[in-house]
């Protein structure tokens, strides 16, 4: 399955829930690369960067967290970064 990399902006209850530590726990368990950060809004701003079932996965377990609450998902497609070797996230 081919590698890919996607803009993410998840809102909600996404902040004060541990969204991006959970984020980053999937990510590194699933291979992907990028990275996540608050945004002064409200929401969760993430880079995501892996073959796309894992995006996928990541997603659903994101959805399944007891205290994240994903009201809306803009999700749109970038270029890959080939250089990136890992997961990090931003404060």
């Amino acid at each position: 399955m081919a590698v890919k990399r996607e803009h993410f902006i998840f809102t909600g209850k996404v902040q004060g829930v541990g969204f991006r530590y959970k984020a980053g726990r999937l990510a590194r368990h699933y291979g992907i690369t990028g990275w996540i950060r608050n945004c002064a809004d409200g929401s969760v701003e993430a880079q995501l960067q892996g073959r796309e079932e894992s995006l996928d996965l990541v997603l659903q377990g994101l959805h399944q967290d007891t205290y994240i609450r994903i009201d809306w998902i803009t999700r749109n497609p970038m270029e890959l970064d080939m250089g990136e070797r890992g997961f990090s996230v931003r404060y």
